[in-house]
């Protein structure tokens, strides 16, 4: 690949399940074959930081084979300590994830600037669509991209200058509704309107499922099914919704094709 593939998780808005999305790509990316490094931002909750650690705890107790991922949390918040820990993780990875504070945050900001795929995770509803634009409360019509879009699209602008490279910028839709409803086709026709605008694309993310929660104690995915006490129906589905949305962000080689044919 020459050079990693930096994938960055970032959104403003808390509770979207970007931690949870982004520390399962990357321990699918893994589990696919591929390098995989991981930088938590958040120093305060280090979410992605925690499952890691509780995975590796857990390949201990088990004396099982893993598949793991390097990571660091960026706790000195300093611009050296930034682009030092960026360089470990490049060094020798095939992909770097970054997951971002759900916050306003000035690294996450500079991280946006390093994504080759930038993934913006967002539940399904009009609350966290006003993060991306914002919609006429009588036709649900795109009025105009909110703040963030146009963050995101001055950092586009500004990638491009420095160095050369687009971005390939995916809005998730977690908690995606399994039934039709007048909330998710309004949503649904306000997304494909401000794609276009803005330059995105749409893929469905994780369903609400109590099973992504339930295994960060022990740092497991669903991906480890030998791994887990016991397994139903909802762990099936579950594990199909994962490697779907995997797949959808039409990562490069190593990683892509094993994951989408993963048995």
């Amino acid at each position: 690949m020459g050079q990693p593939h930096f994938i960055v998780f970032a959104n403003e808005k808390g509770g979207t399940g970007k931690s949870t999305t982004a520390v399962h790509t990357a321990i699918a990316l893994a589990a696919a074959g591929a390098r995989v490094g991981a930088l938590d931002l958040d120093q305060r909750q280090r979410t992605l930081d925690r499952y890691l650690e509780n995975r590796a705890t857990t390949a201990g107790r088990l004396g099982a084979a893993l598949p793991m991922v390097q990571h660091e949390v960026l706790a000195d918040r300093s611009e050296a300590a930034f682009d030092a820990a960026l360089t470990r993780l490049a060094a020798h990875n095939d992909f770097v994830v970054i997951d971002t504070p759900g916050r306003d945050d000035e690294f996450a900001r500079t991280a946006i600037l390093f994504a080759d795929t930038l993934v913006t995770p967002i539940n399904d509803s009009f609350v966290d669509l006003d993060l991306i634009g914002q919609v006429d409360p009588e036709t649900y019509e795109v009025a105009r991209p909110s703040f963030y879009a146009d963050l995101i699209w001055q950092s586009r602008q500004r990638r491009a200058k420095e160095l050369g490279r687009s971005v390939d910028w995916v809005v998730l839709r977690n908690r995606l509704q399994h039934i039709d409803s007048h909330n998710k086709t309004r949503v649904t026709a306000a997304l494909s309107q401000l794609s276009k605008r803005v330059g995105f694309r749409t893929i469905p993310g994780l369903g609400e499922r109590v099973i992504f929660r339930e295994l960060f104690p022990k740092g497991l995915t669903l991906l480890d099914f030998k791994h887990l006490p016991e397994v139903g129906l909802g762990h099936i589905a579950a594990r199909q919704e994962l490697r779907e949305m995997v797949a959808s962000l039409d990562l490069p080689d190593p990683a892509a094709q094993p994951i989408a044919a993963a048995s």
